[in-house]
């Protein structure tokens, strides 16, 4: 049983599907990643798995559980928390107190009568902030404030983390040290589901991943294997390796790109959609 299944959802808003029929999963103790050009669907179906976002069609389930009609509380409070591609931090509040409402929020009463297991200055540590712990977060750089994020999602003690673009902001030493964190999260138990442009950092952490173009999933498996499809280089590039017509042949300009160049012309593409 995975621990995240999406099951034939369809998302439509007036006469556009932005969610056409996908399916996939995220297990419990591995990083997925969902990735795709922007405007296929990705933030969508957080939407859907947050509970943001009503289908027209199709379930989502949870540890096994149908949770397709739940409100947003209740799932949180099931276990899932996630981050967003625009930043959620109380500006007006210390990056220390924006993770401590967290806490409380999680804790609520409990909170109250025993100390929390999940010790604010113990998360800004582990998540690489704790030297902004006494800024203001209107005033914190973009990539500490996505760090910030995610330490107030796992004051809520997750199980299944959804990150969207949870680079976006960092530099590369600071995206090594993410991807490193994010490998010691999943290795405790937790199961991650990420949306991100950075192929180099996809490619690197991911267990698995899920392709969406138009709405659909086009591609799921290994980073390996994804990487070599025909139908991702397609969505990413516009091309494919796979033999062509010979009339056509000078249409396919990157078709001998070794796989390292390849991964870097994917990441590149993807971050300017």
């Amino acid at each position: 049983m995975s621990l995240l299944e999406v099951e034939d959802v369809v998302v439509q808003f007036g006469g556009v599907t932005a969610v056409d029929h996908a399916s996939f999963v995220a297990e419990a103790g591995r990083i997925t990643g969902l990735i795709g050009p922007n405007g296929a669907g990705k933030t969508t179906c957080f939407n859907v798995i947050t509970g943001l976002q009503r289908p027209n069609q199709g379930k989502v389930r949870f540890e096994g559980r149908a949770i397709t009609r739940l409100p947003v509380h209740r799932r949180s409070r099931r276990g899932i928390c996630r981050t967003f591609q625009r930043l959620e931090a109380f500006g007006s509040l210390t990056v220390r107190d924006n993770v401590r409402v967290a806490r409380d929020i999680h804790r609520g009463v409990v909170g109250l009568v025993r100390p929390a297991s999940a010790d604010v200055d113990g998360l800004l540590e582990r998540v690489g902030i704790a030297e902004y712990a006494a800024e203001r977060a209107d005033s914190i750089p973009t990539g500490v404030a996505r760090l910030l994020e995610l330490a107030r999602c796992l004051a809520a003690e997750p199980k299944l983390l959804l990150l969207d673009e949870p680079s976006s902001g960092l530099d590369e030493s600071e995206t090594d040290a993410f991807g490193e964190l994010l490998a010691e999260l999943a290795a405790e138990g937790r199961g991650i589901l990420m949306v991100e442009h950075d192929m180099d950092l996809v490619m690197s952490v991911c267990d698995d991943i899920h392709v969406l173009d138009f709405g659909r999933v086009i591609a799921s498996g290994s980073p390996t294997e994804v990487r070599a499809d025909p139908a991702v280089q397609k969505a990413y590039l516009g091309y494919s390796d796979e033999p062509a017509d010979p009339a056509h042949a000078a249409d396919h300009t990157h078709a001998d790109l070794p796989a390292v160049e390849l991964t870097q012309e994917i990441r590149l593409e993807g971050a300017h959609r």
